[in-house]
């Protein structure tokens, strides 16, 4: 099998497995993070009517001003804090940590770590 389509594999393996537990044990929001190479998002979704309540990334402009001259783990906590304040806006104090595909270290232990600062609880 060709090397990349098995990294792939993996790759989803990790997610079904992750979105499969997170669902079958609560019935919370669940705060979905994606990474990619140069930016993270993170948005908190209500899996049972399927709307997304509040989203963040880096990419978006307004926050700009405040991401220029970190790093891409401090941008991430920017991030975190900033999904925190847009939930509780929303009215959600307790969500499920989706973390995805990606492994719990880094940048999205970062955005986690400064979303329970931010007051979310999970």
């Amino acid at each position: 099998m060709n090397p990349i389509e098995t990294k792939k594999a993996r790759r989803q393996r990790r997610l079904f497995h992750v979105r499969a537990r997170l669902r079958k044990d609560s019935s919370l929001p669940r705060l979905s993070v994606h990474r990619s190479l140069k930016h993270i998002a993170a948005q908190i979704i209500e899996d049972s009517s399927g709307r997304t309540l509040c989203a963040i990334t880096t990419a978006k402009k307004a926050l700009s001003p405040e991401l220029t001259g970190k790093t891409k783990t401090q941008r991430a906590a920017v991030i975190g804090r900033e999904i925190a304040r847009l939930a509780k806006d929303a009215g959600i104090q307790a969500v499920v940590f989706d973390r995805g595909s990606s492994r719990f270290h880094g940048r999205v232990k970062a955005l986690a770590d400064a979303a329970r600062e931010g007051g979310l609880k999970f």
